[in-house]
């Protein structure tokens, strides 16, 4: 009796730590960027999406300083790892871009001064430039948590911005279809 009861044990044990296992694993995307700001770089344990889709209302510029398929180097910081990386320009648009401060869905923490989202993933029927200040809902999905969160416009300009494909400097994983980067952000190479 008393050797059952110490087998049922064990396994209701090992069962248990298993799950917990799983359940600490739980949230991470390899196959993704992640990305740090200037006042939050704890970001960087944080998976972003990287998909190919962009809005359908968001047209191609028709003469930007890099072309698709342009060779650059990245000049900005955004995440671990992009600084100074070598990539390829997937796509270009013209249209209005922000850097926002939100509350992200998932219960992490805010996150401050996020570059960049674009006129096209915000919840607003207004198609001007909006304001600093202006309070919207994200309608993105670059990082956990941010989708439907609620956002405040930190700084706002219309741009040419770019979708890259990027070599991380540091893991030297290829990064594809990073969302977004300005054209300041970028030199030849």
């Amino acid at each position: 009796m008393a050797i059952k009861k110490f087998c049922v044990s064990f396994f209701l044990l090992v069962f248990v730590v298993a799950l917990t296992g799983c359940s600490t694993s739980q949230g991470t995307n390899d196959s993704s960027s992640s990305m740090s700001h200037d006042m939050n770089r704890d970001h960087d344990q944080h998976a972003m999406s990287s998909d190919r889709d962009v809005p359908q209302d968001l047209v191609a510029t028709m003469n930007p300083e890099f072309k698709k398929g342009s060779k650059v180097t990245l000049k900005t910081d955004h995440m671990s790892g992009m600084m100074n990386a070598k990539g390829t320009v997937a796509g270009v648009y013209t249209t209005n871009v922000y850097t926002v401060t939100y509350h992200p869905t998932n219960g992490g923490k805010v996150v401050r001064n996020h570059k960049w989202v674009i006129q096209q993933e915000l919840q607003t029927h207004n198609k001007g430039l909006l304001k600093t200040g202006t309070k919207v809902n994200l309608n993105a999905s670059h990082m956990p948590g941010m989708m439907g969160a609620e956002a405040t416009i930190d700084s706002a300009k219309q741009t040419n911005i770019y979708m890259v494909n990027y070599t991380d400097t540091k893991t030297g994983k290829v990064i594809k279809s990073h969302k977004w980067v300005t054209e300041d952000e970028l030199i030849s190479r």
